[in-house]
């Protein structure tokens, strides 16, 4: 048996220490909104099963290829933002804030593509009053670009943050891409819900 208490500091201090990325504030924000979300989908779904003819209907309507790209877009722009913290963590800050930039164009192509897929859907005359699953449809679609739009503020302050020597902070880096990646995920479950479930 290794005692510890002949070890020297050094030794003691060269095993990593095993820690949740980012600030804890963000992880209850992440646990909110997975428990606000998680209750809408439910309410979804017991809706769906009631008028379970209208809502395929409804859905026959959705582009499926623009919702299969969207979400591509969004995976990719969580590899980048990983990156990003993979390349603050092993202090190549140039490069980590090229993968932060990278992050924000695929969160911008994902807005664009999403609002011109809303004038293609107005334009067929489906509109938030159209019927239920249209309702639930700009709903969720809207709440997540607002998500993105608040996601761009965050990686605002990532890329500042790795930009200024004096305020580099890895904690904040990963903090964002904390919220970057929860912002992912939930596109991920509209997408299925919206999209694919039938």
């Amino acid at each position: 048996m290794t005692d510890l208490a002949g070890a020297k500091p050094q030794q003691l201090e060269e095993t990593p220490k095993r820690s949740v990325p980012g600030q804890p504030d963000m992880w209850l924000f992440v646990l909110f909104e997975a428990l606000l979300f998680t209750g809408y989908f439910s309410v979804y779904l017991a809706l769906r099963t009631q008028n379970e003819d209208l809502f395929l209907q409804s859905q026959a309507d959705l582009d499926l290829r623009i919702g299969v790209i969207n979400t591509i877009v969004l995976l990719s722009s969580s590899w980048a933002i990983a990156r990003c913290v993979r390349a603050a963590r092993d202090g190549v800050y140039r490069t980590a804030m090229t993968y932060a930039f990278v992050t924000v164009g695929f969160g911008v192509v994902f807005v664009i593509s999403k609002v011109l897929e809303w004038i293609q859907e107005i334009r067929m005359g489906n509109t938030f009053t159209s019927d239920e699953f249209f309702q639930h449809y700009f709903f969720l679609t809207s709440l997540h670009c607002i998500h993105v739009l608040i996601g761009f503020i965050v990686l605002g302050v990532v890329i500042y943050q790795l930009w200024n020597p004096a305020r580099r902070s890895q904690q904040l880096v990963e903090t964002g891409a904390t919220y970057w990646h929860t912002v992912d995920f939930l596109w991920v479950l509209i997408f299925a819900m919206l999209y694919v479930v039938r």
